[in-house]
């Protein structure tokens, strides 16, 4: 079975047609296979409509096929970041597809007919954090390679100073909230559960019908209070403009895909509740939603017979009220203007190592309130505020590193994503009833509350623990299960995680259990005593925690090696928490420079082709990842990642540099003469030529590129973008 590739979006795929022929030429050589599947936004897109489209247009589903492979021991695939899609981008990409002669049908906001709730259906497979539930078959392994830690170690990146005066703080709801009414089952035997709403009419409605559950599975539920959200929301505007400081929302509304542009929405009509008391009507008559962001309603109110006023309304409102976060302080956009625009993950670590600070409208840093108002995880965040206003900024240099242990295997934990969360209808109760109609369990909730459930299958969470151990083992590091003894899901896993602790040798490891806020903690004081501390987490803190750490570790989250071993063999090798960096496209598009950094490709290659070696009984596959293993701490250690500004090396130089390390290092081995006999003349050719490839790689940028699209670029014009150097195309093909 080959390694498997992906095709995914924004600044790693336009990077994957510079460094996927370099990996193509050299696996070739050792007879190592590879192919390529097309799990980007646009190509999940187009496989959704295959009738209305021509047989070149066509795209077989590669998700639904790369998620089959993945509960097989030879899977082998390697997973670039996705856009996450929220609806504006899913939009975006639909109109550029159209544009592009593809007949893909615009997305029906509100279904009225049976064929747009069959075409919304199709959408609602491809928008969200639609990817990584499918192909995540197993759980995660997630850690700094030593060859990066000591690299910023020796060049730590900057972090901003903190004082105890810094006036940051997190604020979230800590009642009335998903945690607070969160309600948790073991389902005793295999069964098959319904969800209803009952109005207070009495009228039933089956909001999902034949919700599969396993023996063991613990089965969650719970809401979050509307009119609470609100009142909190209101409280926090009023508290960011009395002390000062700048009013942020940091929510999920990628990967959250249901309930977190819900709440953003009711983040934006608190913020501007003068606007919407007054104008709130016409802007629902004009379709402008506040779940879409400031920014959608500002473009559409040109079409607003009093848009004009509207607008001077908004205005106002910006001027009156706490000043805002700001996304980009030289082009106006602020914090609310487009959901997916602040993603907690990223935008909560970047605060935290620019000395708790986010941008103002004057292009100045300024303390913040972060508002998070689910309390399932807001208190790890504040833990590392108070941490850095005690202590002072964390030091690079010195610091110990927090490797994580996700559970995520087969959709664990996918909170307010998929097809278990919904925006209530009408006042009355949400019910979960088992096959014979008893009642699991039971909320009362109002309209326009948001109620979600969620699964966690017995097999992950056995897999998850025996994870845990083995690296615990592995690294003599502690391994701290971020659990929570008084939140209902936590409970149950923690009796789960004790239960199978006992399958295992767990003689000298320092295993416990802590709940989130203690845990940051604990981890945050070795840290600072430059000691290694393994966090053992949940899916969703799994995401948080691989985001937080290395961004104050090593800069960014990027950087990681992330192995998912498949529970029924195989694996799955992402490529870093970096995102899919769209600002990086639209840098490239202007001035034909790609800041992305690969490394994170580099990485997950290396165990790509050791576990190729085994599958396939190929040596030749892993004489070449240790070569490149060794290539890339040269790499390193030569500090040739790309620049931030045109006029170094950007990606396409990065990875022509890793090209002629890795083919020294195969010239070099004698573990495969042949081998080193086929790299020998490449490795003195690329040496040779540096200057030459240098310069043509480099001479490109400054000017516009034309990559023939967005979201679904056009093949040949991004590879003449991507691949710009004459003389290093000739050496791979002298291969």
């Amino acid at each position: 079975m080959p390694i498997i590739y992906t095709h995914t979006d924004e600044a790693p795929l336009l990077a994957t047609y510079s460094f996927l022929p370099i990996v193509a030429a050299y696996a070739a050589k050792a007879g190592v296979e590879i192919e390529t599947r097309d799990i980007s936004l646009s190509g999940r897109i187009i496989s959704q409509f295959p009738e209305r489209l021509t047989e070149e247009q066509r795209i077989a589903d590669h998700l639904a096929e790369l998620g089959e492979l993945a509960t097989t021991p030879q899977a082998n695939i390697i997973k670039l970041p996705n856009i996450s899609a929220s609806i504006p981008q899913l939009k975006a990409a639909v109109a550029e597809l159209q544009a592009q002669g593809y007949d893909i049908p615009d997305y029906p906001e509100s279904p009225s007919t049976p064929e747009e709730r069959e075409i919304r259906a199709r959408f609602d497979k491809v928008k969200g954090s639609a990817v990584n539930p499918v192909l995540r078959e197993g759980n995660s392994d997630r850690r700094a390679p030593a060859s990066v830690k000591n690299y910023a170690k020796a060049h730590p990146h900057r972090m901003g100073a903190w004082t105890p005066e810094s006036k940051t703080n997190v604020a979230t709801m800590g009642e009335r909230d998903f945690r607070s009414n969160e309600k948790s089952v073991v389902v005793p035997a295999d069964d098959t559960l319904r969800i209803v709403h009952v109005a207070a009419d009495g009228t039933e409605t089956v909001l999902k019908d034949a919700v599969k559950v396993l023996a063991g599975e613990v089965v969650d539920a719970t809401y979050l209070d509307v009119a609470a959200l609100r009142a909190f929301l209101a409280e926090q505007v009023a508290r960011a403009k009395a002390e000062g400081v700048l009013f942020s929302a940091h929510l999920k509304a990628t990967m959250m895909k249901v309930s977190d542009p819900i709440i953003f929405g009711h983040v934006v009509e608190v913020f501007f509740a003068d606007v919407f008391a007054q104008h709130g009507e016409t802007l629902k008559a004009a379709g402008l939603s506040a779940n879409d962001g400031l920014g959608a309603i500002l473009a559409g109110l040109d079409k607003v017979e009093n848009g004009a006023e509207i607008k001077a309304a908004f205005d106002a409102a910006l001027a009156e009220g706490p000043a805002l976060a700001m996304v980009d302080s030289d082009k106006g956009i602020t914090n609310l203007h487009v959901p997916s625009d602040v993603i907690i993950d990223a935008s909560m670590p970047a605060m935290i190592r620019t000395s708790g600070h986010m941008w103002n409208a004057a292009g100045e840093e300024q303390d913040t309130l972060a508002v998070i108002p689910d309390s399932s995880y807001a208190g790890v965040y504040q833990a590392v505020i108070d941490d850095c206003r005690a202590h002072g900024a964390y030091d690079p240099s010195t610091m110990g590193s927090v490797p994580n242990v996700g559970l995520m295997a087969k959709a664990a934990e996918e909170y307010g994503s998929h097809d278990k969360t919904f925006e209530i209808p009408a006042d009355g109760t949400v019910k979960v009833l088992d096959g014979s109609g008893a009642t699991l369990l039971e909320h009362e909730v109002k309209a326009g509350d948001v109620w979600r459930a969620c699964q966690t299958k017995d097999a992950p969470i056995r897999d998850w623990v025996k994870l845990a151990v083995s690296r615990a083992r592995a690294t003599g590091a502690p391994a701290i299960f971020w659990l929570d003894e008084t939140r209902a899901h936590d409970a149950n896993l923690i009796a789960k995680v004790r239960e199978y602790l006992t399958e295992h040798d767990t003689e000298g490891l320092t295993i416990e259990i802590m709940a989130p806020a203690a845990a940051t903690t604990y981890s945050v004081e070795r840290i600072r005593r430059g000691e290694d501390t393994i966090s053992v987490t949940g899916n969703v803190l799994r995401d948080y925690n691989t985001d937080l750490f290395p961004i104050l570790e090593l800069g960014t989250s990027a950087k990681m090696l992330s192995v998912v071993p498949l529970m029924n063999g195989g694996g799955l090798f992402e490529t870093g928490a970096g995102g899919s960096a769209p600002k990086h496209v639209q840098q490239l598009v202007k001035e034909n420079y790609l800041r992305w950094d690969s490394l994170g490709e580099f990485f997950a290659l290396v165990p790509s082709l050791e576990l190729y070696a085994e599958q396939a009984d190929a040596p030749g596959a892993k004489v070449l990842a240790a070569a490149l293993d060794r290539a890339t701490e040269t790499f390193l250690n030569e500090d040739k990642s790309p620049t931030r500004r045109v006029g170094g090396i950007d990606n396409r130089g990065s990875h022509f540099y890793l090209a002629l390390y890795w083919a020294q290092e195969l010239a070099q081995q004698t573990e495969d003469a042949d081998l080193a006999a086929a790299f020998g003349p490449l490795a003195e050719r690329l040496a040779a030529e540096e200057a030459t490839i240098v310069a043509e790689l480099n001479g490109v940028q400054g000017s516009p590129a034309d990559i023939g699209g967005y979201y679904r670029p056009d093949d040949a014009k991004a590879s003449e973008v991507m691949r710009p150097s004459a003389t290093l195309n000739e050496a791979l093909a002298s291969l």
